[in-house]
């Protein structure tokens, strides 16, 4: 029996049992860390290249180094025998899922796995920066206590209660984020998604229009996948419309926000504090921003833990054995799992 290629693109860190598994009824081969997109793309279309047989891609977020984008470009390099990319991450904006539709090739991600570490991060962040932790633990690394005073001389933070907390996506992550919450005692829940959501999915929470959860939030914590309707959604006009003193929470993807628009709104003090995990073009950050000590912030950690990447790499394998043995993966983006064409595959 012939075995199908795979090409893992990316490093698997801690499913090693779960690749050796895969191996015994697939091919799987990798790329030389110093291959460039053009060598890529010439590997591709070699028949005497194993990359020209692959007929499933594996890829990590880092791998775009070697590979770059998988925009229209890439799509159309692709051999015809390239049946489905299985992305590790809950959010896959490196890769433009349309042109994969057109050559019916399916675009998996990992949803949900990300939704209990990406939610812990996000509560660290928005309690921090509500508490002025970010200034606290830089003045004390810069040995201004005690001689500045109480605290090294850092703005009084503000409790949890009484304040009302805005969701924007009230996905897997935005509930996980709101089941953690609710214990600190603050005042109320809202939330925006494109449409209201069940009661037993809003757990409590109310739902309003944008507009409005720029209105009346104290926190706003983004949880929204960025796409083309996402992008800069937070930008100027959307801050101005925002309370003084709003603290804005950010773990999802950086170019949601217009980050000259938040560092405006930071010096102004409409925005009072940050928490980001995410930046508009990491890992590659502005210096004026990670100058201000009212902003908390992380290298992209979201789900830096061995346990959650463990069961994302483990995933992945499992789109892949699944497309093997059934000619689907088992988590399709949401952009695909209306098209016909899939629903129609055995």
């Amino acid at each position: 029996m012939i075995r199908p290629v795979v090409l893992c693109l990316g490093d698997t860190r801690f499913a090693q049992e779960a690749l050796q598994q895969l191996e015994l009824i697939a091919e799987c081969v990798t790329l030389p860390e110093d291959t460039t997109r053009e060598k890529f793309f010439t590997l591709l279309n070699d028949p005497t290249s194993k990359l020209s047989k692959v007929s499933i891609i594996t890829r990590t977020a880092g791998s775009i180094k070697q590979t770059g984008r998988f925009d229209k470009e890439l799509a159309e390099k692709l051999p015809d025998n390239v049946v489905a990319i299985c992305h590790n991450g809950a959010g896959y904006d490196q890769i433009d899922v349309r042109y994969f539709n057109d050559r019916h090739i399916q675009v998996s991600n990992t949803p949900h796995i990300v939704s209990n570490a990406t939610a812990d991060n996000h509560v660290f962040l928005l309690l921090g920066a509500l508490r002025n932790f970010s200034c606290g633990s830089r003045n004390l690394l810069e040995g201004k206590w005690p001689q500045t005073g109480e605290s090294a001389g850092t703005p009084y933070g503000h409790d949890p209660e009484g304040k009302t907390v805005g969701i924007l996506g009230l996905g897997s992550i935005g509930r996980a984020i709101v089941k953690r919450l609710k214990p600190f005692g603050f005042k109320e829940f809202i939330y925006h998604n494109r449409r209201k959501l069940s009661s037993d999915l809003e757990n409590g929470c109310r739902y309003v229009s944008f507009d409005e959860l720029l209105t009346q939030s104290d926190i706003i914590s983004i949880n929204v996948p960025l796409n083309q309707n996402t992008r800069h959604l937070l930008d100027s006009n959307a801050f101005e419309k925002m309370k003084q003193g709003v603290v804005i929470v950010n773990t999802a993807r950086g170019a949601i926000i217009d980050e000259v628009a938040l560092i405006c709104a930071l010096k102004s003090g409409k925005v009072r504090s940050a928490g980001l995990d995410v930046f508009e073009f990491e890992p590659h950050v502005s210096k004026e921003l990670m100058d201000m000590k009212q902003v908390l912030v992380l290298p992209h950690m979201g789900t830096h833990c061995v346990e959650t990447t463990q069961k994302m790499e483990e995933h992945v394998f499992r789109n892949v054995e699944s497309v093997i043995k059934t000619g689907k993966v088992i988590s399709i983006v949401p952009e695909i799992c209306e098209e016909e064409w899939f629903k129609n595959l055995a």
